[in-house]
């Protein structure tokens, strides 16, 4: 995971082989990864709430 310090919500989801339909379900149920929403309405998730949040899932299996 290097490169810039945010993902795009199309990144994220290649990054996990979802679809943004998954992505978006995970986010209205709170079970994904903090998101920053942007002034234009956009979303990013950082690099660093991304590698919490999967080791998150890691404990819980």
């Amino acid at each position: 995971m290097a490169g810039r310090p945010t993902l795009t919500v199309f990144e994220l989801c290649q990054e996990l082989g979802i679809g943004r339909s998954t992505f978006y379900e995970w986010r209205a149920k709170r079970r994904g990864p903090r998101c920053i929403k942007l002034p234009n309405g956009e979303l990013r998730i950082r690099r660093v709430d991304f590698a919490d949040w999967l080791e998150s899932l890691e404990e819980a299996a």
